[in-house]
């Protein structure tokens, strides 16, 4: 999931810098105070309507499931716009619920690993870029990360390279708004590439694979 900071500093969870594309509204996020930004609508088809979440909230949902090992992914979506305090923020929230165990932080921006880790020399830590070797690349010059998470199509190093290192990738489409594929990914290809894991929007389709 990704996080981002509301004009009055509430962390929340959206992907887009901007509403435009999964609401009925426009702008940008940390122009809207998290009141206004709920009363944003998501369209969930057949007339339902879901609304964006504060982290908190996605928390308590999922309190019970971490309670029994579930592990996410964060990812501060802060190479773009610098939101100031987000990583206080996120690991105070955290602490405060006691799931530290369960998290695992990302960012594009290896300095915001880098203050996550001076907040807690504990945290898990992976580093995002489009090619594999410009996530080592970060890695490597100090921000503390252990895993790497490019774009699987950037896989430019050999697996040996890459022995080591969780190498988590994420893949373009299946993207709300975009629609379901229904096909499934070759995961021993991925394998063979060094990929060690991947982010899926739609995991259930592998349950019985």
């Amino acid at each position: 999931m990704d996080i981002q900071l509301t004009k009055d500093g509430e962390l929340v969870v959206i992907h887009d810098e901007r509403v435009d594309r999964t609401t009925d509204g426009t702008g940008y996020v940390k122009d809207y105070t998290l009141a206004r930004l709920k009363e944003l609508k998501i369209d969930a088809g057949n007339g339902r309507h879901e609304r964006i979440p504060a982290m908190e909230e996605v928390l308590a949902l999922l309190g019970d499931r971490l309670g029994q090992g579930l592990k996410i992914n964060i990812e501060l979506k802060n190479s773009i716009i610098p939101y100031h305090g987000m990583e206080e923020k996120i690991v105070e929230l955290i602490h405060k619920t006691g799931f530290q165990n369960n998290i695992v932080y990302s960012s594009f921006y290896a300095k915001s690993l880098e203050r996550l880790k001076s907040l807690d020399s504990g945290a898990k830590l992976g580093i995002l870029d489009t090619k594999v070797s410009d996530c080592l690349y970060k890695c490597k010059g100090g921000c503390g990360a252990a895993a790497l998470h490019p774009f699987w199509k950037g896989m430019d190093l050999s697996k040996e390279k890459l022995e080591g290192y969780r190498v988590r990738a994420w893949l373009s489409g299946h993207l709300y708004p975009e629609k379901p594929t229904g096909t499934l990914l070759n995961l021993g290809a991925l394998e063979d590439l060094g990929i060690t894991d991947v982010f899926l929007n739609e995991p259930e389709m592998y349950l019985d694979n």
